[in-house]
């Protein structure tokens, strides 16, 4: 196991902190490793009737292109997962549920992000108004899940997280 000899502050900020530590390696050696703290994150696979979902179409600045994503977001502070799902669904989709099931959690990139992300899948959406965040400017794609796993194979869906949820939705592997 690595040992953390010290910390460098690099970088704060409101979703993410970067650091630099320099580490003992197993055989004696030092490196460095440069480390993304992020509070964690939701994300959720909605379900319209039995076999129609909800993606959200947005416009992904550091990859600049537009994507297709299920809802998801930051955990605030104090919040627990559940009621962040909760909280994104309703922002960038409008719909509620009173059907949440935690399908499974994951790091992301744990290469150099301590993000975890807790996947839910939503049931018996009820429509409300949507309340997007002020930096959010989102569009809502509703499809046949089935079509969305070729939307998978064509590349039209990239996004990590989408792909999870869509395979696991698919497989019925939960």
């Amino acid at each position: 196991m690595e040992k953390q000899l010290c910390r460098k502050d690099i970088y704060r900020g409101r979703i993410i902190n970067l650091f630099k530590d320099e580490v003992l390696l197993d055989n004696g050696r030092r490196t460095e490793r440069e480390v993304i703290e992020h509070k964690g994150a939701v994300a959720c696979l909605p379900f319209i009737g039995g076999n129609e979902i909800i993606l959200v179409k947005q416009y992904r600045y550091p990859v600049k292109k537009e994507m297709y994503e299920i809802p998801a977001g930051i955990i605030e502070k104090g919040e627990n997962p559940e009621r962040a799902v909760r909280r994104e669904l309703l922002e960038e989709t409008g719909y509620v549920s009173n059907n949440i099931e935690h399908v499974v959690n994951f790091y992301t990139s744990p290469g150099y992000s301590t993000e975890a992300l807790y996947l839910y899948f939503a049931y018996n959406l009820k429509k409300e108004i949507p309340n997007l965040d002020y930096d959010e400017s989102i569009s809502l794609k509703l499809l046949p899940l089935s079509e969305s796993l070729n939307m998978i194979k064509e590349g039209r869906i990239c996004d990590a997280k989408t792909i999870i949820a869509i395979i696991i939705a698919s497989s019925k592997i939960f």
